[in-house]
């Protein structure tokens, strides 16, 4: 038979919900089905975990990925021992927190690249953290690059009917309108349209969304989306890939949403992010809190899987075990998805 993928799960920020989500995901039974789940991070973060509530799991912390169990009942952790529990305050900002981390995203890099693991899927971590601890990167996607040797990638955001590549992130607003270039543009859509047969989608029509109101009006509302867009779409569709834009952004994500696009470029950040969590995120407004939290941040361009939560460390609530795995579970499904697909 067949084994399962063998994936590497960070912890995220121990002072964040990201352990909780991490062992809450690990123990789903629909996880163990698809794939044998290993957790990076540190044993004693889990133990507390664990105990705090009342799970009934035993950690089984390792320090080689051929000592991992993956049975029923029993949470494999790759054990860095990175975390002081007597300094750990859940909800606070910490170079140690940072520093424990990094080291674990540092960790599953390495696995994945050793051929020791088949994919990794990461927890939230705060970037104010990781940056007091000394290591100075805006975020998962760019640890990875640099980790990887990786020059052209690009974040992928995946929640139902709803696919989102990006052609800038972490970046100014400023910045962001300056980004805006042609080439970047068809080297998104390249990404986006092998990250769609990658996920086993038959649906490969990709929509390009313009920058400007009314995508720029023929010039009347700024020059990047007839000088830069427009002229990607071009040469996209010269290279035979079924593109079609600049499409004005309020428009193109109404239609995204029920699936008439495979996937959209977005030109930046919150262009994307804004629809994409309209529609995966879930507040309650009475309880004050989120009942549901989905969506999967994937990075494309990768010489190995990358999957994400793409939520943050949710710190107002870590340490009250009611964080949703919701996320996480679909972040490690997606990852098995993806070790699917490119075996075949």
């Amino acid at each position: 038979m067949e084994l399962k993928p063998i994936l590497g799960i960070t912890m995220g920020d121990p002072a964040s919900i990201g352990p909780e989500i991490a062992l809450k995901a690990v123990l789903d039974p629909a996880v163990q089905s698809i794939c044998r789940p290993l957790i990076v991070g540190d044993a004693n973060v889990f133990e507390q975990i664990a105990g705090m509530l009342n799970l009934p799991v035993k950690i089984n912390a390792v320090s080689k990925v051929a000592d991992a169990r993956f049975e029923p009942g029993i949470a494999d952790v790759y054990d860095l021992r990175q975390t002081d529990l007597s300094q750990l305050k859940f909800g606070e900002i910490s170079a140690m927190a940072g520093n424990a981390a990094f080291l674990a995203v540092k960790k599953v890099i390495e696995l994945a690249m050793a051929g020791e693991i088949n994919g990794t899927v990461t927890g939230p971590i705060n970037k104010k953290s990781i940056n007091d601890a000394g290591y100075h990167y805006a975020g998962h996607t760019e640890i990875y690059a640099d980790f990887t040797g990786t020059k052209k990638y690009a974040m992928l955001l995946v929640e139902d009917h709803l696919k989102v590549i990006h052609v800038s992130t972490h970046v100014s607003l400023r910045q962001a309108c300056d980004l805006v270039k042609k080439d970047r543009i068809v080297e998104v859509t390249e990404l986006l349209h092998k990250g769609l047969i990658s996920l086993g989608e038959e649906n490969l029509k990709i929509g390009i969304a313009g920058l400007n109101p009314h995508a720029g009006d023929s010039g009347l509302f700024g020059t990047e989306d007839e000088g830069e867009i427009k002229p990607a779409v071009e040469e996209a569709l010269s290279k035979g890939y079924d593109v079609e834009g600049p499409v004005p952004a309020d428009t193109l994500f109404s239609k995204a949403a029920t699936g008439y696009y495979g996937g959209v470029v977005a030109m930046y950040h919150d262009q994307g992010h804004i629809p994409f969590k309209l529609t995966g995120f879930k507040w309650n407004a009475e309880k004050k809190q989120m009942d549901s939290v989905k969506g999967v941040n994937i990075t494309l361009g990768l010489p190995i899987i990358r999957t994400s939560v793409d939520h943050g460390t949710a710190f107002e609530i870590a340490g009250k075990g009611i964080a949703s795995p919701d996320a996480m579970v679909l972040a490690i499904e997606a990852a098995a998805r993806l070790v699917k697909y490119r075996q075949q």
